[in-house]
């Protein structure tokens, strides 16, 4: 996962500039998706990046130090436009598998739980049920779950997908009124310290629209 705040008075150029270059950076490694950041953050970009290893993403960093292009035509000139770059390394929880959403155009949520200290053998099942009592019924698609290596840890990322902001807030309202989720969503609440959304809007270049 990676996360880029943008200066206010350089977001659209940010975006120009990566939509145009983007090309120089996914000739090194897999893109999964990349997001504008709509509710829950200001001027602010989300990305995924698939490697197999921690040694190919060694490779592929050196390699991007080494492309005349990449370094040229985008980092300079990108790094001055930004105030500040995160990134966490994450893998999908066993339950989960990446899936692609039923169609393109919707919008995505990114949900991040600080869970209390234990890791999954505490809260795993807990919060599984929590997410599938969601899921299950159609009140969000379940594009992925995602547990942190590298980062803040004991944090779980879900990322959802909907057709557009005023469905999630409608499925949000029925979910509210479901007594399986309600009784999930305590149970699992009993682990939890703190979370956080973002709403996303797919950019025209991500693989995941």
């Amino acid at each position: 996962f990676r996360t880029y705040c943008i200066r206010p008075d350089q977001n659209a150029a940010f975006l120009k500039l990566t939509a145009e270059k983007i090309h120089l950076r996914t000739a090194h490694s897999e893109l999964i998706g990349y997001w504008s950041v709509e509710y829950g953050g200001l001027n602010q970009v989300f990305h995924i990046w698939k490697y197999d290893s921690y040694a190919q993403r060694a490779a592929v960093r050196a390699a991007l130090a080494q492309d005349p292009s990449w370094v040229s035509q985008y980092l300079s000139k990108v790094l001055p436009m930004l105030t500040s770059q995160d990134n966490e390394v994450v893998y999908l929880v066993p339950w989960s598998s990446l899936k692609s959403p039923p169609q393109e155009g919707g919008v995505y949520e990114l949900v991040s739980y600080q869970m209390r200290p234990g890791g999954p053998a505490v809260w795993g099942n807990a919060f599984q049920a929590a997410i599938t009592a969601h899921d299950a019924p159609g009140y969000a698609k379940l594009v992925g779950a995602f547990h942190s290596e590298f980062g803040q840890l004991n944090t779980v990322h879900t990322l959802w997908w909907f057709e557009s902001a005023d469905q999630r807030a409608t499925f949000r309202q029925k979910a509210h009124n479901d007594g399986r989720v309600v009784a999930a969503v305590r149970n699992s609440f009993i682990h939890l310290d703190s979370q956080k959304n973002k709403l996303l809007f797919p950019c025209p270049f991500s693989p995941m629209k």
